[in-house]
C-alpha cells in the first residue's frame, strides 16, 4: 500500500472527520431508519428510502476515511525556517504576465483545498515548486496553457 504525504493538521481533521461519522452521523441515520420503518409500507416510504441512501453514503464515507487514514503518513516539519519550498510550507507566487500574487500551502492530494489556497504536491504547480527557492522561475502547464510564475516568499507558517 502506498503511502500518501499529510500534514499533521490534516490527519487531525481526518480522525475528527471519522469521529463524527462514528459519533454522529452514523447513529442519528441508525434512529432515522428505525422512525422510517415505524411508518409502515416500505415500498411506499420516501423517507425510509432517503435513510437507507444515506446509511450506505455514511457507510462508503466512513471506509473511505479510514482507508485515508491508514495510507496516510505524516510529515511534521523539521525546522521553523526553509530557503526552499518543502512539503507543508506556505509560498508565494508571482504570475509573470500581469504580476498578481497568491500564497499556496503545499499539502498531500487527500487535503488539498483550492478554495483554501491548499495546493497538493502532487499537482502541476505542487510539483514544480518543490525545491525552489525565492526569486525561482517555474513554468507549468496548465489547461488554460503554459504559465510563469516566480517565487516571491516562503514560509512555514
Amino acid at each position: 500500500m502506498e503511502k500518501i504525504p499529510i500534514t499533521k493538521e490534516g490527519f487531525e481533521k481526518l480522525k475528527r472527520d471519522l469521529e463524527i461519522l462514528k459519533n454522529k452521523s452514523i447513529p442519528e441515520n441508525i434512529r432515522d431508519i428505525e422512525v422510517a420503518r415505524a411508518h409502515g409500507d416500505l415500498s411506499e416510504n420516501a423517507e425510509y428510502t432517503a435513510a437507507k441512501e444515506r446509511q450506505s453514503y455514511l457507510h462508503g464515507k466512513l471506509q473511505e476515511l479510514e482507508n485515508n487514514l491508514a495510507m496516510s503518513n505524516v510529515i511534521a516539519l523539521q525546522s521553523k525556517t526553509s530557503d526552499r519550498v518543502v512539503f507543508g510550507c506556505y509560498v508565494t507566487i508571482a504570475d509573470s504576465d500581469n504580476g498578481d500574487e497568491i500564497k499556496y500551502r503545499l499539502v498531500g492530494p487527500l487535503e488539498s483545498d483550492i478554495n483554501q489556497n491548499k495546493i497538493s504536491v502532487t499537482s502541476p504547480i505542487g510539483k514544480a515548486l518543490i525545491g525552489k527557492s525565492i526569486g525561482s522561475e517555474i513554468n507549468v502547464q496548465v489547461p488554460g496553457g503554459m504559465r510563469s510564475f516566480e517565487v516571491i516568499d516562503i514560509s512555514l507558517d
